[in-house]
């Protein structure tokens, strides 16, 4: 069993009932950054009739990421695609998307603990602020949402550099058993005309 290092794993059983009641209605999911395929692997066990779309800009993380969908037995629910964030995907509407995008700060990438330098930096590197890759999913969010859907965000310990670079945005901030501050979730009308 993979075990996912993130707070999204955590609220997918039921964490977002608020936001999707019901979860057969979700037909179409995407997890951006997918790296390993965790999460991805996890949509498609609590949204039983999604078609799960996972993306990531490493071929070798794909890799990986193929073999536990395999391990799994769902090649014929999770489709991998390399992409870097939107920009290799196909044209389609999804009802919820999902992403760890990094989001470790320049400064935090060179004061990292030895374990963390063995992931790649890829997968870590979130720039000055760690937002980079999230002011990247804001922008080009909305045109990949269904009408009702729903963008739910990892940003570590980014709350208030998150806010405050979005002061406009209405983020509603997700507590899990170890944290009250890294997830966001906004809805797809919360997020039209949103800048990078």
């Amino acid at each position: 069993m993979i075990i996912p290092r993130s707070y999204i794993a955590e609220l997918l059983p039921d964490g977002l009932a608020p936001w999707i009641p019901d979860p057969a209605q979700v037909q179409t999911a995407l997890d951006l950054c997918t790296g390993s395929g965790c999460l991805a692997i996890l949509l498609a066990h609590h949204y039983p009739n999604a078609d799960v779309d996972a993306a990531d800009i490493s071929s070798d993380t794909l890799a990986v990421a193929q073999r536990n969908v395999a391990d799994h037995g769902l090649q014929g629910r999770v489709n991998l695609i390399r992409s870097d964030i939107f920009s290799n995907l196909p044209e389609k509407k999804y009802d919820l998307i999902i992403s760890t995008p990094p989001y470790v700060r320049a400064v935090a990438m060179e004061e990292q603990p030895p374990e963390y330098r063995h992931e790649p930096q890829l997968a870590l590197a979130g720039g000055d602020d760690g937002l980079d890759a999230v002011r990247t999913i804001l922008a080009g969010a909305a045109d990949f949402l269904s009408p009702t859907g729903l963008l739910v965000v990892e940003v570590g310990n980014n709350r208030d550099a998150t806010d405050m670079a979005f002061p406009g945005l209405p983020f509603t901030w997700l507590t899990t058993t170890s944290s009250d501050e890294s997830v966001f979730v906004l809805r797809r009308d919360e997020l039209v005309g949103v800048a990078a």
